[in-house]
């Protein structure tokens, strides 16, 4: 039999098969024909396919790959941000665990804030914080610091460096759906609620660097302008953190010559290119003396941070600075975007100028003063390093040594919730070492105290364009038993604050 009589034999069996047999021989040789061309097809998408890792999807889930072709640590999640979506990582020491836990425990809440505070070591067991039994207090989260800080060089602060790392700490414990950490001292206050409501206000999934500088020029001018200073407090977008985490050894031996862990980071964040954001109610008080003009006069943005409270004159009169915060933490739980948020209005029939810090103090001027006056701080504080007058990064009204020049002063004493959406502040005279005998001052001092009603602040309220609200005197200015009353509202369309 030829050639041509056999490729003819084998098309007919193809064609039409002369036995059964020949029919299961034919579908599985078909079957054959068609795994090769799928095989052969797949190799040659796959050697000559644009996308970079074509069998990602077929990657198991708990299979770990490596760091150039990790996915997204986190799914996509549209949800706004909220408390758990932080994670902060609080720099301390077992020196200073006893004493400053107290404070820490009264921001933290050990039901809902994620995060560890870091220490160099072991600290001692003692169930007494400060004085406070406190649960909280006792329960704060802490771990201890990884030893691999200590392989660094320094040239001033050793410590810095093992605080510097606390950010690659805390990201190494891979927490879930974490969207921003948060860094700051043991000395440092966080208001977590405006801290939220800040944070929601920015693409968790782009790279941010957010804080606040130094209240004293002479401190950014030795460190710098565009730094986040770490005692106020500062938060980095996930995915900054995670370019960071893997820059930040390289930056902690080229820059081993830096004074503080904030300033580490910040060279190692400039490296990466992300400038730095600033928010206004990070607060790093590197100031001395009475913060009482400060927080008199807060900026219109929500107060987000203290620092440097033991250091500085107790914020209430004939109170300790732990019960001080206590006090103030008191009214921001009742309306956290409203602490501290300043208002102005007048007596027009008395000349009298009213400025109210919600939930701290009140302060009255036995005659007109203008609102830009008003909004500027006084200064009953001095520069941190050198004890000046300043200069600070915001312009202040230098405390006059006149006290017929001073305001009266009222500080909060109760604040309580009216229904859902309302609340109401008692604010009480406080006497001075200095008083005024003139009569004007003697008018307003016969006042002992002044109670103030508002509304709750919406939810979104610092989602919006900031906008000082309005007060108003109540009951045409009537005195009755010692006591006026004052409402904080909404401004009405085309309403201004002048004389």
């Amino acid at each position: 039999m030829g050639p041509r009589q056999d490729l003819l034999k084998t098309t007919a069996f193809f064609i039409s098969p002369e036995k059964p047999r020949d029919i299961v021989v034919l579908i599985t040789r078909i079957a054959l024909l068609l795994c090769l061309f799928t095989s052969i097809t797949l190799v040659l998408y796959v050697s000559f396919s644009n996308r970079p890792y074509p069998f990602t999807l077929f990657t198991s889930m708990n299979r770990k790959i490596s760091s150039d072709q990790q996915q997204p640590h986190q799914p996509p999640d549209n949800a706004p941000t909220n408390i758990s979506h932080l994670l902060f990582g609080i720099g301390g020491s077992a020196k200073t665990w006893k004493k400053r836990r107290a404070l820490s425990s009264l921001w933290w809440d050990v039901n809902s804030t994620r995060g560890f505070f870091w220490l160099d070591k072991q600290p001692d067991d003692d169930e007494a914080v400060n004085g406070y039994d406190t649960e909280a207090g006792i329960s704060l989260p802490y771990r201890i610091s990884s030893r691999e800080w200590t392989r660094f060089r320094y040239s001033s602060s050793r410590y810095a460096v093992r605080i510097a790392r606390i950010i690659l700490d805390s990201f190494n414990l891979e927490p879930p759906s974490v969207r921003w950490f948060v860094m700051g001292d043991d000395d440092t206050v966080f208001f977590t609620h405006n801290l939220v409501s800040v944070l929601a206000r920015y693409d968790h999934n782009q790279m941010w660097y957010i804080g606040g500088i130094s209240e004293s020029v002479e401190q950014n001018v030795m460190h710098a302008y565009d730094m986040a200073f770490g005692g106020g407090g500062f938060a980095v977008s996930y995915p900054l953190a995670e370019k960071l985490v893997k820059a930040l050894d390289g930056c902690l031996e080229r820059y081993f010559y830096f004074y503080g862990s904030d300033q580490r980071v910040w060279a190692c964040v400039t490296d990466i290119g992300v400038p730095l954001t600033r928010e206004p109610g990070f607060h790093q008080f590197d100031i001395r003396g009475d913060p009482y003009g400060l927080l008199a006069a807060h900026p219109v943005a929500p107060l987000i941070s203290f620092h440097h409270l033991d250091t500085l004159t107790p914020m209430f009169p004939n109170k300790t600075r732990l019960d001080s915060m206590k006090t103030l933490i008191e009214a921001y739980r009742v309306d956290p975007g409203r602490i501290l948020q300043q208002t102005v209005c007048y007596d027009r029939k008395r000349k009298w100028s009213f400025v109210v810090a919600w939930g701290y103090t009140i302060q009255i001027y036995p005659w007109l003063v203008a609102a830009y006056d008003l909004h500027m701080p006084l200064q009953t504080f001095k520069t941190w390093r050198t004890w000046s007058n300043g200069p600070f990064t915001f312009n202040a009204r230098a405390m006059p040594a006149d006290p017929c020049q001073w305001p009266i002063v009222y500080f909060q004493d109760q604040v309580e919730e009216v229904g859902r959406s309302g609340t109401r502040t008692r604010y009480e005279f406080a006497e001075s070492e200095k008083t005024c005998n003139r009569t004007d001052y003697e008018r307003v001092m016969a006042v002992s105290k002044i109670i103030v009603s508002s509304m709750k602040m919406a939810p979104d309220y610092w989602q919006k364009a900031p906008h000082r609200q309005c007060c108003e005197i109540m009951d045409r200015g009537t005195i009755k038993s010692r006591s006026m009353k004052i409402r904080i509202r909404n401004c009405r369309q085309f309403e201004t604050t002048s004389i």
